[in-house]
């Protein structure tokens, strides 16, 4: 079926999705925000993402992709027809600048945001979700979009409950985040709040707060994780502030044998959630 063929970059539609990209004042403000690559656009569509629109280049996918035509071909009719996506073919030219990635599938798409609570986490009074107690990652004042979104990929891979950005110093939709969650950020629900508001909803659901720090703690693997559990951690350069560490049930550390101090924010929580899988006996 033929689209709408865009062939100038100062086409507005093609100028607003780059303002989309590069401003989260733009983000926020517009209610969409940017997902490129043929995986990423139909997983958040399996996820109940409303897809607004999609721009994709015919020619990149027949000579760079061919083995993807068929199944991009099936994506666009299938956003389109059950999502009522306005879909779009651009130029090479046209998609060369809009594109990201220094790799990519010709398939970009503008999506509308969604707003998760910490209500919206369904966790009960007994601090337990659909029955079982949940494992939920906590970051305090992390800034660089890719580690984020490198936690969050983690946190998918091993069943993590949710996310919970504190103070955050990113949008949740910046687009090096989705990239490097590789669209795990649709799969993990992502909340974005205060360490108050954090730590309140933590403690009103008995959910055991376990900070990653230097200062007087244990080591991880002696620290229980089989109950309700938060793993909180903090920036590289600073760790987390008085205010964690105040509320933490239990200090933990990852120990380090080398002449560092401390591990990539992204590193230290895929080890310590799947000390947590471990400890669950979980079997495939």
């Amino acid at each position: 079926m033929p689209y709408e063929l865009i062939t100038s970059v100062q086409n507005p539609k093609i100028k607003r999705l780059l303002q989309l990209q590069q401003k989260s004042s733009e983000r926020r403000k517009a209610g969409l925000f940017v997902v490129e690559g043929q995986r990423e656009v139909e997983r958040c569509h399996v996820k109940g993402y409303e897809i607004d629109s999609i721009f994709f280049c015919q020619e990149i996918v027949k000579t760079e992709q061919p083995e993807l035509n068929d199944t991009i071909t099936h994506l666009l009719e299938k956003v389109k027809c059950e999502a009522g996506a306005k879909v779009f073919e651009v130029s090479r030219q046209v998609y060369s600048k809009i594109a990201y990635r220094e790799s990519t599938e010709g398939i970009i798409a503008e999506v509308r945001t969604k707003e998760v609570t910490l209500k919206d986490l369904g966790i009960d009074s007994k601090g337990l979700k659909d029955g079982h107690p949940p494992l939920l990652v906590v970051l305090e004042g992390v800034e660089k979009p890719g580690n984020l979104g490198a936690v969050i990929r983690s946190a998918d891979a091993s069943g993590a409950d949710a996310v919970i950005v504190c103070d955050p110093r990113t949008d949740l939709y910046n687009p090096n985040l989705i990239r490097s969650s590789t669209g795990g950020i649709f799969s993990v629900p992502c909340v974005a709040c205060t360490s108050e508001e954090c730590i309140a909803f933590l403690k009103e659901k008995g959910i055991r707060i376990l900070t990653a720090q230097l200062q007087d703690s244990c080591i991880y693997y002696d620290t229980d994780m089989k109950s309700s559990t938060a793993i909180v951690m903090g920036t590289e350069a600073t760790g987390l502030t008085a205010i964690w560490r105040k509320a933490a049930d239990a200090h933990i550390r990852i120990p380090m044998l080398g002449i560092l101090d401390s591990l990539n924010v992204s590193v230290s929580a895929a080890i310590l959630l799947f000390e947590a899988v471990r400890q669950r006996e979980w079997k495939k």
